[in-house]
């Protein structure tokens, strides 16, 4: 008797649980929404996160603020959101420098991107690019690769900070041409570029959407993009498998999550908000503009991916030889 009272009331306990789970998730969102970037304002993070909280803004009827937490290569903010209450006005600009390569670059990155986190949904991927000064003397990756083994130690390469996509890029660029060049860290992709304009580091591993529009004035050369096929952005660049540097494909994974423990009905909401983002006129060709392929997905197919692209930028840390902070 006294087992099935305990039980009783924890199914009841469930069920009110239940009840205000599917309350919440239907009510919601009544309030405004803040997405975080982990980044600094500038950089490609912010562009798309940008442009995706205005439209889903627009769709889910209330104001999503965009809220820059820079620091630790991502970390700061992204461990912020996976602190945060999980009712869905909390969100995570998802990135690959933050889900992906961070939990193996530190020691303690504060969160665990598979448990602390709820996938809401896949946005796009994009490559990065290898850009240059016009003074300095490489005009394509063959010459980088010989310049820099003429002078080890001597080329510094820039990027948004220690343990970013641009960082480990760069140092998996030197693992795969048997280089040694010169991680410069910098508080952001905004600050690196800037740098580079100026003509104090001669090359940098940063997102195409910060480089394009410098490429196309004449103030950057690029040599290559990072993914496996060009971009739409830059398509006269060349690959840098087309450039000689066998199987590297390096590109920049983009999603929206919410802290664990989430409701799934305010997941599900979140997921067809952007779903119909990505669908719209105006946020494919802003994106398009930035460089980004749509790659829309469900909550589940995003989960998937995220474990994977961990397990894929572990090993190109590791091969890097980065040691963790």
């Amino acid at each position: 008797m006294r087992h099935s009272r305990a039980l009783f009331a924890m199914l009841l306990a469930l069920g009110i649980c239940g009840s205000l789970g599917a309350a919440r998730a239907q009510n919601y969102p009544n309030r405004t929404i803040t997405m975080v970037v982990p980044f600094p304002p500038g950089g490609s993070t912010s562009i798309v996160g940008r442009i995706i909280a205005d439209k889903m803004s627009e769709l889910l009827g209330e104001s999503i603020v965009v809220d820059n937490r820079g620091g630790a290569g991502g970390t700061v903010g992204s461990k912020s959101v996976a602190k945060s209450e999980p009712d869905g006005y909390t969100l995570l600009l998802g990135y690959t420098g933050t889900l992906a390569i961070a939990p193996s670059l530190y020691r303690n990155a504060g969160y665990d991107p598979r448990k602390d986190f709820k996938p809401n949904g896949m946005i796009g991927s994009s490559p990065s690019s290898l850009v240059v000064h016009p003074s300095f003397p490489a005009k394509t990756v063959a010459e980088l690769v010989a310049y820099a083994k003429a002078n080890p130690g001597k080329v510094n390469f820039g990027s948004a900070g220690i343990g970013t996509v641009g960082h480990i890029t760069g140092e998996y660029f030197a693992q795969a041409t048997g280089v040694k060049i010169v991680h410069i860290p910098y508080k952001g992709t905004g600050p690196a570029i800037s740098d580079l304009l100026g003509g104090h580091i001669p090359m940098s591993f940063s997102p195409i959407a910060t480089t394009a529009g410098n490429v196309k004035g004449g103030l950057l050369r690029a040599l290559a993009v990072t993914s496996a096929r060009r971009n739409k952005l830059l398509p006269e660049v060349p690959t840098m498998i087309e450039a000689g540097v066998t199987g590297f494909d390096a590109v920049l994974v983009y999603g929206l999550v919410a802290p664990a423990g989430t409701p799934p009905g305010v997941i599900d909401r979140l997921n067809k908000a952007l779903r119909d983002a990505l669908a719209s006129d105006a946020v494919k060709k802003q994106l398009e503009l930035d460089g980004t392929e749509i790659t829309p997905s469900t909550p589940q197919q995003y989960a998937d991916f995220i474990d994977k692209d961990e397990k894929k930028w572990s090993e190109l840390v590791k091969a890097s030889g980065v040691e963790p902070e």
